[in-house]
């Protein structure tokens, strides 16, 4: 489990130079400050261990009444973005404390987890959303050269010419929840809040992330 995390921003990428003047393409995410909102022990009523984080202010009234009532117990005001991170032992936190990127330094963390939203693409047909070649283009094709082909068959025995479940069809593809593994942590900029991580963030620049520690070592 992850011990350390933080939620964030993705600000975009760029590029940083080694000693040896290697190019390192990084993704610049602006990682906390989080305000822990609520501890969650073993030991406790919840009979587990999480710490539950808190980002982004935002304004009362774009809120609801048990949000601002939840954040208050911590001394705080509503959070945006609310995500609990599961601890492997009994956290020492108090609600009300706040994280920074220090806790990956404290941490020792070198490779980090990524859990973003992909970019979202709209309704796609098949071609584009899951790479198939489409029709001949040659001579007699009219009309269907970006279609799926036939889609009931009766190659199953009781189904008829039902489609079949899971049948890859035109829909909407993209924004869905993926987690980027075993990256890389560059550098973490203390000042400005920022953690650098080698390659790329599934997501468009500004959708909110959550970093932790890798779960498998590299």
């Amino acid at each position: 489990m992850a011990a350390a995390a933080l939620i964030g921003k993705k600000i975009g990428m760029t590029r940083i130079y080694t000693a040896d003047g290697e190019a390192v393409p990084v993704t610049v995410i602006q990682a906390g400050p989080c305000t822990v909102l609520q501890v969650k022990k073993s030991d406790g009523k919840d009979g587990y261990n999480a710490v539950q984080l808190g980002f982004e202010d935002v304004k009362p009234h774009r809120s609801t009444l048990p949000m601002i009532g939840h954040a208050a117990a911590a001394g705080t005001g509503p959070k945006r973005i609310i995500r609990e991170v599961p601890m492997p032992t009994v956290p020492e936190d108090n609600a009300g404390d706040v994280w920074t990127v220090e806790v990956f330094e404290a941490a020792g963390t070198k490779h980090v987890d990524v859990v973003s939203t992909t970019k979202g693409r709209g309704y796609t047909g098949v071609m584009k959303r899951y790479g198939f070649g489409g029709q001949p283009a040659s001579h007699g094709t009219e009309r269907k050269h970006r279609s799926p082909g036939a889609i009931g068959g009766m190659s199953q025995r009781g189904r008829g010419q039902a489609v079949k479940k899971g049948k890859r069809m035109a829909g909407h593809s993209g924004n869905v929840r993926r987690t980027s593994r075993n990256q890389e942590l560059v550098r973490v900029d203390k000042e400005n809040h920022l953690l650098l991580v080698k390659g790329s963030v599934p997501g468009p620049n500004g959708v909110y992330v959550l970093v932790r520690q890798a779960k498998a070592k590299k």
